[in-house]
């Protein structure tokens, strides 16, 4: 397996929710729909192989040495964030955190170091594949994390106003740490 065919792994889970985007992007890596489905197999059988690697090392031999590698704290706790760069999206990097014991808590797409954010003002700026999930808690804070339908998958609730300025109660639901879809409500009162 290759990075290349990783970015197809992480565009098969996107494909539940965007097919046209996903198709797009898997036409720009020069990938077809059995390309991608066979990469996504292949990543499968990685994890469900008997003799499968841990997660932290698996990311390692399908994408290499991490780009950069930082001690970060999350709570109480202190891990290693590790981040390869996505061609598909060069303003992203994929980090897994891996805590001391070699578990990976966490893996999914993040804005890269230096890269500039989006502007997230209102429910006209949340489209798909605008922004990750740190992104969007920060901007339409607070946002109250909610339980993804899958491993890879992340939702987030929170309130956030239309370009009139109404506010409305919005889930948003990521895959890998990407925005993928929001649902809105009727505006508040």
């Amino acid at each position: 397996m290759t990075p290349a065919d990783f970015q197809l792994v992480l565009l098969r889970r996107m494909a539940d929710h965007n097919p046209d985007l996903v198709d797009d992007a898997r036409r720009t890596l020069g990938a077809s729909l059995t390309d991608m489905r066979d990469a996504n197999k292949r990543w499968q059988a990685m994890l469900r192989s008997p003799r499968a690697r841990s997660a932290a090392s698996r990311y390692r031999s399908v994408l290499g040495e991490p780009e950069s590698t930082t001690a970060r704290r999350v709570g109480d706790l202190t891990c290693e964030a590790r981040r390869w760069p996505v061609p598909l999206w060069p303003d992203l990097r994929f980090e897994v955190l891996v805590a001391a014991n070699g578990a990976v808590w966490n893996e999914w797409l993040v804005r890269a170091p230096g890269a500039p954010a989006p502007a997230l003002r209102t429910l006209a700026d949340l489209t798909p594949w605008s922004c990750t999930v740190d992104e969007a808690a920060r901007a339409f804070a607070p946002a109250r994390p909610i339980q993804g339908s899958a491993p890879t998958r992340a939702g987030l609730s929170f309130s956030a106003p239309d370009p009139d300025g109404a506010p409305h109660e919005v889930v948003a639901e990521f895959t890998w740490g990407l925005l993928q879809r929001t649902a809105v409500s009727e505006r508040r009162p």
